[in-house]
């Protein structure tokens, strides 16, 4: 018999907290390896200047203790809990604490309102919670601030079942040519492909996750169509911040799951630069 474990709920908040004020000042070792080769390697002047700046900036919001980007983001939470664990308390409003005190006490932008009023909700919650049940007495916490500009980039769409792979890779070309400079590039592409119209958009914010540039190792099918689709993307010219260049993306990440025979979700969300997400396990 499994023994249950006991997790309080003030354990559950200051993870959350630590978790969103570290992701909004220090950008992960993986994506600015990741803009640095791209820095080196981009042709464009203008290109490489963006890139560099960018470095800077990075390393100067961690100096500094300061948020890599004025917009600190929709607070995205993670959650993998152990089905072999006893939360003491009210899981969901240790989690809504954690985000009201990381962006009160690091000093972050609030930035949530309501979506009619437009009035803010003055602590940049509620939070979005996606929790899963998992064996184990763990909980897996991944905290991912997601800015408004990259998030408004973003869609899910129904193609016909016959779109295929092609089909796919034509239209998130099509999505980042359409949005330009206005994600922040270069960018990240997360895709969801299959499911439901709301799994498929799971399922693209989870492949942001994904350590930057590491292939779908699931399907030698897509980590084929991430590296195709990456190439294509970065012929656009588009470039960093949109002066032009080779690096329009830095990676394309895509998950995958069975869907209706009558249906092909597809859901393209795109990351600016800046992809915060951190983690702790509990």
């Amino acid at each position: 018999m499994n023994t249950i474990r006991e997790i309080s709920c003030d354990r559950i908040t200051d993870t959350v907290k630590d978790l969103f004020i570290k992701a909004n000042m220090d950008l992960g070792e993986d994506v600015l390896s990741a803009i640095k080769r791209a820095a080196e390697a981009e042709d464009s002047e203008l290109g490489r200047y963006a890139l560099d700046k960018i470095i800077k900036n990075a390393k100067i919001a961690k100096d500094t203790s300061l948020p890599l980007c004025q917009d600190t983001g929709l607070a995205v939470v993670f959650v993998e809990l152990g089905q072999d664990v006893h939360v003491t308390g009210d899981f969901n409003e240790a989690v809504q604490e954690g985000v009201r005190r990381a962006y009160r006490d690091g000093f972050l932008r609030k930035s949530i309102c309501d979506p009619i009023s437009r009035e803010n909700t003055g602590d940049n919650t509620p939070a979005v919670i996606h929790t899963e049940i998992v064996k184990g007495d763990r909980i897996r916490i991944i905290a991912m601030p997601k800015g408004g500009g990259s998030e408004n980039m973003s869609s899910s769409v129904m193609l016909l079942p016959s779109a295929g792979l092609e089909g796919i890779r034509k239209h998130i070309v099509t999505m980042v040519k359409e949005a330009g400079p206005n994600p922040c590039p270069p960018t990240i592409v997360g895709a969801g492909i299959g499911g439901s119209i709301e799994k498929s958009a799971l399922l693209a914010k989870k492949a942001l996750l994904r350590p930057l540039g590491e292939p779908n190792r699931s399907d030698t099918r897509l980590s084929k169509f991430e590296k195709e689709t990456l190439d294509e993307i970065n012929r656009l010219g588009i470039g960093p911040q949109g002066y032009g260049g080779q690096t329009t993306s830095l990676a394309v990440h895509v998950e995958m799951m069975p869907c209706h025979i009558a249906s092909l979700p597809v859901t393209v969300n795109i990351q600016c630069h800046v992809a915060r997400h951190k983690e702790a396990v509990i």
